[in-house]
């Protein structure tokens, strides 16, 4: 499960960091990069808080991995691109597959299934056949995204203008 969030329009701004220090735009990302996370954590935090009311809206019991499982990660820029890019996703975990009942293994343990927090989340968000749907990151990235893009730009300009203190204050005598 995977959903994009671009945004569009900074030409400028992307020509800008081009031309500043390495101190700004390095390898290992930078400023833009924590900005980034920072922007993303937004999203996480509301995509835990839409995960905790679908679990209790289907009346299940939560063993808390799947809330656990809720990461956000430095992906690879898209193919034939250059940039950053942070993902919201759900780490794979297995469920501990000694707490299922007789029932859930149709009483022959060797049914067992390995159900991955990755499974349940795709299972929430999408529905089956036999489970409606109750999307949980969807709404976040809507209620959130906007939110998310201005924690962003704040962080960076704040970040930027720290580098630009530190540099102006070692060049000052040049």
């Amino acid at each position: 499960m995977r959903m994009e969030f671009q945004l569009r329009g900074v030409e400028g701004i992307i020509d800008t960091l081009r031309s500043l220090p390495p101190e700004i735009v390095s390898k290992s990302g930078g400023p833009v990069k924590l900005a980034l996370k920072k922007g993303a954590n937004v999203i996480r935090a509301e995509a835990a808080r839409n995960l905790r009311a679908a679990i209790e809206q289907g009346g299940s019991q939560s063993s808390g991995l799947l809330e656990k499982s809720l990461i956000v990660s430095r992906g690879k820029p898209p193919i034939g691109s250059k940039g950053e890019r942070y993902l919201v996703r759900v780490k794979r975990k297995a469920y501990d597959q000694a707490k299922l009942t007789k029932k859930e293994t149709r009483g022959n343990p060797k049914n067992r299934k390995r159900v991955t927090t990755l499974q349940t989340a795709n299972l929430l968000e999408y529905g089956s056949a036999h489970q409606p749907a109750t999307p949980w990151l969807r709404p976040a990235v809507q209620a959130k995204g906007q939110e998310a893009i201005n924690v962003i730009v704040t962080d960076l300009n704040r970040r930027i203008d720290l580098i630009v203190k530190k540099l102006s204050a070692q060049n000052k005598g040049k």
